[in-house]
């Protein structure tokens, strides 16, 4: 008894966990509200909704770091000097009431307490953590991105152009518009998939570490190879639909799945198909490729 009452007392957190904790919630909780709030109401700016991914991303961060809690109780408290640096340069973004110096301080200053805390082992045991709050960090990165993304809208839209032709429908294309029985349709740098990449990117990367995929340097890079394969495929499917709604003067099939529940499910079949592309890999693919030499002797 007096064992097992041992073992459950070795399991809670210390006191200076919970009091960082506490420091935390109070600090970042609001922050924290105000993306989900946003994500989940696309209230947010267009560029921080591409990262509307944390809401998946940033509760499984959380788990896997506390799933891991004995093992950084049991490692040896050893500060960097580094840390102290993190911690200070999240302290000044934080205060310079700037969303998005705020928005960064945030991992900054999770590192920061890794490695003031316990040194660079603390920070190699909680990377892959800190990598998922990182890329679910809202941050300018879409909007630096956005101006190369140019080529996918022209490839869409032709893609597109042509499923419609097929269809017997009368299509223009010209560079990243559709013409759609005289109704224009633009392939915008948000409706070409960059957002929709983006979360399935984060999400494969995500069942790579749920199913150990990460393991096997092939199947994971097969699977983000896929990833993209599927996210593009699965894009110019939208906006041929979207394209085919407007042109034909269904506002109301357009609506649905441009800006209401239907892009959503859509989003939704997308990524689940990911969960069946990964047990493909994991059931015909081998976790590494191996060459076989035949040994028998020449006569």
């Amino acid at each position: 008894m007096a064992t097992n009452l041992a073992s459950w007392r070795s399991r809670l957190p210390a006191p200076l966990s919970l009091a960082l904790l506490g420091l935390l919630t109070l600090l970042y909780g609001p922050l924290l509200w105000h993306w989900v709030d946003g994500w989940l109401n696309k209230s947010i700016s267009i560029q921080h909704e591409y990262f509307s991914h944390g809401l998946l991303g940033i509760p499984f961060a959380a788990y896997l770091a506390w799933s891991q809690r004995q093992t950084w109780q049991d490692s040896p408290d050893r500060a960097h000097p580094a840390g102290w640096g993190l911690l200070a340069i999240a302290a000044v973004l934080y205060t310079s009431g700037l969303t998005d110096w705020m928005n960064i301080s945030l991992p900054l200053l999770l590192a920061g307490l890794c490695l003031t805390l316990k040194g660079w082992a603390g920070l190699k045991q909680m990377a892959f953590p800190l990598a998922l709050v990182v890329l679910a960090t809202p941050s300018q990165l879409p909007y630096l991105i956005e101006p190369y993304v140019l080529p996918l809208q022209h490839f869409i839209a032709t893609v597109a152009g042509f499923l419609l032709i097929q269809g017997g429908i009368d299509v223009t294309v010209d560079q990243i518009y559709l013409r759609v029985n005289d109704q224009m349709v633009e392939v915008a740098p948000h409706c070409a998939g960059l957002k929709m990449l983006f979360t399935s990117l984060y999400v494969a990367l995500m069942l790579t570490q749920w199913t150990g995929l990460w393991r096997s340097r092939l199947r994971t890079g097969l699977l983000f190879l896929s990833t993209v394969v599927m996210s593009i495929v699965a894009n110019i499917l939208r906006n041929t639909m979207l394209s085919y709604f407007h042109g034909t003067g269904n506002e109301a099939g357009f609506h649905w799945l441009h800006e209401s529940w239907g892009g959503d499910v859509y989003s939704a079949l997308t990524l689940l198909a990911l969960v069946g592309i990964v047990q493909l890999l994991q059931r015909y693919v081998p976790a590494r490729l191996s060459l076989q030499v035949d040994d028998t002797s020449m006569v």
